[in-house]
């Protein structure tokens, strides 16, 4: 059995809330059947109404119609549905012309590259050193046969949250769709149907203890979007297959457990590693925006020591925290965002990612930060980077 005893990699996934699997729980074992028509069987029925309970709690969270919630498999799935849907209901019509920016996630990167090679044409914007995406740039990139913009509410590495309402001004005065990936934002910061103009919305729930394997999409109304998995008609007919309904009534219920003062909390202890670590540790660098990011991430470059080092020696003192270093990476990449937002390979491979969620406490808080302040010095002193010592 691991030892790891405090898990700060909460971006990654999240622990199930008890409660979200009690709600989940008849789902399995009572309402088991598939969802059938009020002309199907009682069982089948009752399932239904627990597929549509589901889906109208989450769009009321999204100030969207029902009918304008699609359950997907999570956020990778939402992402691949939102921009290949789109490229293929617009691509012969329209144009064959995204944009998007070179510091997204890899679900919307993976979609936008396997288009350049079905001959679409991608546009991908700079961030600055925060990691904000400049809205004048993305005007300046629209043309005539541009169909989609896809820029993420919030980076899943650095925390840093856009300017999703001024994106999405840009994109509708310009009659561009705009979709945005929230899965790190959902029921974190403000994100809805009337305060962003998105057309589509990815959403996940295994970021608020939820459980994993579900997500959602919300596709505003007479959004062109077309069916790009063939089988059966379920969820209005824009995804084929059998709806995960226990999976979903567990989405909708975990969305509903995350409380403001719950983000407060997060944002109490992030603020507590930032400011510790970068006053009391040498030669570090904050990743990121230092306001405008999401309540439950710090990330921090400690330089002249690498970040797996870092991970390996926090894991065995009880920490489990990422790294944007490319020993961690199954691309043999150092992070892309690092990259994206003007660091080098060093900076990159001495980040490490610390994310919280409902079960951290700030005694963890203040203790990572005191147990990185020794792996960090301890690395530094046999680190032939940190021999040759900089500053």
């Amino acid at each position: 059995m691991f030892e790891t005893s405090v898990y700060l990699d909460n971006a990654s996934t999240t622990r199930l809330d008890e409660r979200v699997m009690e709600a989940m729980k008849p789902y399995f074992f009572e309402v088991y059947a598939v969802a059938t028509s009020e002309f199907g069987y009682s069982m089948g029925i009752e399932a239904k109404e627990g597929l549509a309970a589901a889906r109208e709690k989450l769009a009321g969270m999204l100030r969207a119609g029902p009918e304008e919630v699609v359950f997907t498999s999570g956020s990778t799935e939402s992402s691949n549905m939102a921009i290949k849907g789109v490229a293929l209901a617009l691509g012969k019509k329209k144009g064959r012309h995204i944009i998007t920016t070179k510091i997204e996630d890899f679900p919307v990167l993976s979609s936008t590259r396997a288009l350049e090679r079905d001959g679409f044409e991608v546009t991908y914007l700079d961030a600055d050193g925060d990691g904000l995406v400049d809205p004048d740039r993305l005007g300046e990139a629209i043309r005539k046969d541009t169909i989609l913009v896809s820029i993420q509410h919030a980076n899943q590495e650095i925390g840093t949250v856009q300017d999703a309402e001024a994106i999405g001004q840009i994109a509708m005065d310009n009659h561009v769709l705009f979709h945005t990936d929230a899965t790190h934002t959902f029921r974190r910061l403000p994100i809805d149907a009337d305060r962003v103009p998105a057309d589509l919305i990815t959403i996940s729930a295994h970021t608020i203890h939820g459980p994993r394997g579900i997500g959602g999409l919300y596709i505003r109304d007479k959004t062109p979007i077309a069916k790009w998995m063939d089988g059966g008609y379920q969820e209005f007919d824009r995804r084929a297959g059998i709806e995960n309904i226990p999976g979903a009534v567990g989405f909708a219920a975990a969305a509903e457990f995350v409380t403001p003062e719950e983000n407060e909390r997060l944002r109490g202890m992030r603020d507590r590693i930032l400011d510790r670590a970068l006053a009391e540790i040498s030669q570090t660098t904050l990743n990121g925006h230092r306001e405008k990011r999401t309540p439950q991430n710090a990330n921090v470059t400690f330089h002249l020591v690498e970040g797996e080092s870092i991970t390996l020696h926090l894991d065995m003192r009880g920490f489990a925290v990422s790294t944007g270093s490319a020993c961690f990476s199954r691309s043999l990449e150092a992070s892309h965002v690092i990259a994206g937002i003007g660091g080098d390979h060093e900076r990159a491979h001495g980040s490490v990612r610390f994310t919280l969620g409902r079960y951290n406490t700030m005694e963890e808080a203040d203790a990572v930060v005191d147990a990185i302040s020794e792996v960090v010095e301890t690395l530094r002193k046999i680190s032939p980077l940190g021999k040759g010592g900089r500053g």
